[in-house]
């Protein structure tokens, strides 16, 4: 059955800390020292051995540090941004207007992502691997920092990637870089711009008033939206692979692909259009991914999110998966997670962090703390017990 990537609009609920001590950072750090340290679950429900690893589930919340904004954190676009709406597959598919707003505000944002790198809580997720701790990371993010910061550490992309494009007629990929260079050429004016707004400092900053005041208001997966903006002037390139062999159309016949003197994709045209290689709003995750990051929390022993409100039934049913193994889940999120009552019916009072543990702090100020002591733990350090 096809999963689609469907954004979840319902008020969430405020966090519940658990241990009870975890709403300090310091109790939170420690436990999710608990967590990470603790033997496997008997209660695992498991039809395979299992190991003693955790999973990873990572959302936007874990590369604010990088720079890069998040959808519901205090600075988040639906937090501030009421009015945002992200383009959906089937908008993007067929409608030439939607694409030209996609990649004008695409190509404004792609400078920040590119300058953005992975930062500690990435680092300290690299160090859990080689210490032993984690079976693998799935991530929601398509900003392509887990890869980068530990290509070791197995990362499953459930929602795809920036970095590439996709053609979808030919499916062929091509490097995000590269195109940026090709939308420079066509829209010199808004090249213009850009370079402007670079000059000016309006991409150096996250922080939402300093943007809008140059006139900008930032949304997630990489872009900058202008109010009222010019869109329509926008252009693109057509697939090359397409333009110099059109495809097939199911009927047998071959697609046509309309391109000016430029290059520009124009409208009439069958085949050669290029998206983000990313899993758009509304559009299916691939089978494969959608088996493989199953396959993932079956072979784990606990699963912790981080950075995420598990707003997408595609992340949510995973963290349903190991709850239904009675996996002990972890969460680290400043605000609320969908559902998230339900992943912690069944911890008792008494525990400090083993069955479960969930805390609103910031990933980067608890992350590098825990992995320090677990590094101490291995080497028989003052925490080894």
């Amino acid at each position: 059955m096809p999963l689609m990537r469907i954004p979840y609009t319902a008020p969430l609920p405020a966090p519940t800390i658990i241990p009870r001590n975890a709403t300090t950072t310091t109790g939170a750090i420690a436990a999710l020292y608990d967590f990470l340290s603790a033997p496997p679950s008997p209660r695992l429900t498991h039809p395979a051995p299992h190991n003693d690893q955790t999973i990873l589930l990572t959302g936007a919340g874990i590369s604010v540090a990088s720079g890069l904004a998040d959808y519901r954190g205090t600075n988040g676009t639906y937090t501030l941004n009421k009015t945002y709406r992200p383009i959906y597959y089937n908008e993007f598919c067929a409608n030439h207007d939607a694409r030209k707003r996609y990649w004008a505000r695409s190509f404004l944002g792609w400078t920040n992502l590119n300058r953005a790198k992975p930062n500690a809580a990435h680092s300290a997720v690299k160090r859990l691997g080689e210490l032993g701790r984690l079976s693998s990371v799935i991530t929601q993010n398509v900003d392509s920092f887990h890869p980068l910061a530990h290509p070791s550490l197995p990362t499953l992309e459930l929602h795809g990637y920036l970095r590439s494009l996709v053609c979808l007629s030919c499916r062929n990929e091509y490097p995000r870089t590269a195109f940026q260079t090709q939308l420079a050429a066509l829209n010199p004016t808004w090249a213009a711009f850009l370079a402007e707004m670079l000059a000016a400092g309006a991409l150096d900053t996250e922080h939402p008033d300093e943007r809008r005041k140059k006139g900008l208001k930032t949304n997630p997966d990489g872009d900058v939206d202008l109010p009222e903006a010019p869109f329509h002037t926008f252009r693109y390139p057509a697939c090359p692979t397409c333009l110099a062999t059109p495809p097939l159309l199911p009927d047998g016949g071959r697609a046509e692909v309309r391109v000016d003197a430029d290059g520009t994709w124009e409208a009439g045209a069958t085949a050669g259009v290029l998206k983000p290689a990313v899993v758009m709003f509304g559009e299916s995750i691939p089978g494969a991914v959608k088996e493989a990051a199953e396959r993932a929390v079956d072979g784990a022993s606990r699963l912790l999110v981080i950075g995420s409100s598990l707003a997408t039934y595609s992340a949510w049913r995973l963290v349903k998966r190991a709850r239904e193994a009675r996996m002990p889940i972890g969460i680290v999120n400043v605000g609320g997670v969908r559902g998230e009552e339900q992943f912690f019916a069944d911890v008792e009072g008494d525990n400090t962090g083993r069955w479960g543990m969930r805390c609103g702090e910031n990933v980067d100020r608890v992350l590098p703390s825990v992995v320090k002591m677990l590094e101490e733990r291995s080497s028989g350090g003052p925490r080894d017990r």
